[in-house]
């Protein structure tokens, strides 16, 4: 980092830095998730013997807290403890993942392409590179989870800055800006599924596309990509400082020619694979198509092919970089590779099964589902009717906290679309403005929630420059974002309001428009 790079508030540093030593001073992320459901155990207890509970906005049904603290949750904790942990959702990506990408990074495929990368990209590019990588990565489901943000994190110590701030950035990215792209992602066509079935409570015939938003994610993109940039210039990398760790940098010596023909066969290979890709989802009869909905490109390709196409791309690409480039001796290169690769997942696993355990039990109580129905009962209560800016940015801040509750953003939308859009049908307002407000506050707290499913695994990443890396580390690192991007994001929403633009194609701001 340059000398000359300003510097943070004295205020803000000292806020950030009571928010980490805080933190920090808690007990280890995986004992600190143990605590939690332990906790959430006791909660339940409570909220049940109080009589807490809700109607469900759509069904009327009444929701319960329901107690773990009797027999019959000690045995489901019992009987499902393993389950839980198997089919916790980042699991299996992110070990699948990884095995491909190990064979990438072993033959050397990884560091070459670092190397191309920051050789032949100005300086000043490379925040907004990897911020707009990672909203982009968004396409491919979860990988920008497991490659793009640990890969942001080496190419910025490549070019001697923080590595945690290229990991910052990168986390800013795919997490923050979720609800930004450039493309139609799977989330855009769950998210229009379920607001097209709160619509049809109003309007039996109301349609609501994946393009709902469209527009409006688009024109986000940039304001995710500029936002992440200026945080991690002017607030992030001042207050990181010089890194000191001892995990060196990948040199940046100009390629070899057994590196550039390695890189060759590599391209090769993935042009191959991409035209294996269109040529499945492409064609109506494509061998990638979900049979299901034969006639939506948006939905052509099952989403459960991804992560094996992942390590099908990771290991290919490694292994034709390594035939090429000739760091391939024999078997013992790839399996070796893999095998290192498990090696380093030993802490995450820990995390991992703690923190599973906590989300399952935070779920089976009802507790977020019957926090997020009472928050929005609080907000539908304030009677701004007639004041569509103000009742807009009230949901943006309520999905935002209860984001902090339940982690994944179809769950939530199914609670609470069913209050919102009809109640806001009812007004005028399309329910293509009410999904966009909740999705501007679903993404600005991804990146400080515990509760994210990725959060132990970002902790992780970060233990790999600086071994004393906390849950606090990374929530006082990635709160200036969060806070950003709620004020731009809000603002920006806003001005859409005002200047009456449609959101996406055929999506109007208000109803008979």
């Amino acid at each position: 980092m340059s000398e000359s790079a300003p510097t943070p508030p004295r205020l803000l540093s000292r806020v950030l830095g009571t928010v980490e030593r805080v933190g920090n001073a808690l007990p280890e992320p995986a004992t600190l998730f143990a605590i939690m459901a332990l906790g959430t155990l006791l909660l339940s207890g409570i909220a049940e013997a109080i009589g807490l509970a809700v109607a469900h906005p759509a069904t009327g049904e009444i929701i319960p807290a329901i107690s773990l603290l009797n027999l019959a949750g000690f045995q489901r904790i019992v009987q499902e403890m393993v389950h839980v942990f198997v089919n916790f959702h980042p699991l299996g990506v992110v070990i699948v993942c990884l095995l491909g990408i190990a064979v990438s990074e072993r033959t050397g495929l990884i560091g070459a392409a670092v190397r191309a990368l920051v050789l032949s990209t100005p300086r000043a590019w490379v925040t907004p590179i990897v911020v707009l990588a990672g909203v982009l990565s968004n396409i491919g489901a979860d990988v920008g989870y497991v490659l793009l943000i640990p890969l942001a994190a080496t190419i910025f110590h490549a070019v001697g800055r923080h590595p945690i701030a290229g990991l910052a950035a990168g986390f800013a990215g795919v997490s923050g800006g979720f609800s930004a792209n450039l493309l139609i992602s799977a989330i855009d066509v769950i998210l229009a599924g379920l607001s097209q079935e709160a619509a049809n409570l109003i309007d039996p015939n109301y349609v609501v596309t994946g393009l709902a938003n469209y527009y409006f994610i688009f024109v986000s993109t940039f304001i995710v990509v500029g936002i992440g940039t200026w945080v991690t210039h002017r607030i992030v990398e001042p207050r990181l400082g010089t890194y000191g760790g001892s995990v060196e940098p990948e040199a940046l010596k100009p390629l070899e020619a057994a590196e550039k023909r390695g890189l060759w066969f590599a391209a090769i290979f993935m042009v191959i694979s991409a035209g294996l890709l269109v040529a499945g989802v492409v064609p109506a009869d494509g061998f990638l198509r979900n049979p299901t909905y034969p006639d939506l490109m948006m939905r052509a390709l099952p989403f459960s092919y991804l992560v094996p196409f992942l390590f099908v791309l990771g290991f290919g690409n490694g292994f034709a970089y390594g035939i090429g480039a000739r760091t391939i001796k024999s078997d013992r290169d790839i399996v070796g590779g893999m095998n290192d690769a498990m090696g380093t997942l030993g802490a995450y696993l820990v995390l991992a099964f703690f923190a599973s355990q906590f989300i399952a039990f935070f779920n089976w109580t009802n507790l977020g589902l019957i926090f997020a129905v009472k928050g929005a009962g609080a907000l539908q209560a304030l009677g701004l009717d007639d004041w569509p800016i103000p009742m807009m940015v009230g949901l943006v801040l309520l999905a935002a906290v209860i984001n902090l509750l339940v982690g994944s953003a179809s769950a939530k939308w199914a609670l609470i679309a069913p209050i919102f859009v009809p109640m806001f049908m009812l007004l005028g307002f399309s329910p293509e403005l009410v999904q966009a407000a909740y999705r501007v506050g679903d993404s600005v707290t991804n990146i400080v929630t515990p509760l994210m499913a990725y959060f132990p695994l970002i902790i992780t990443f970060a233990r790999k420059y600086d071994p004393d890396t906390g849950m606090g580390t990374i929530i006082a690192t990635m709160l200036p974002y969060s806070f950003a991007l709620m004020i731009a994001w809000t603002i920006m929403l806003a001005i859409w309001i005002m200047t009456g633009l449609p959101l996406g194609p055929n999506a109007p701001l208000y109803l008979n428009s």
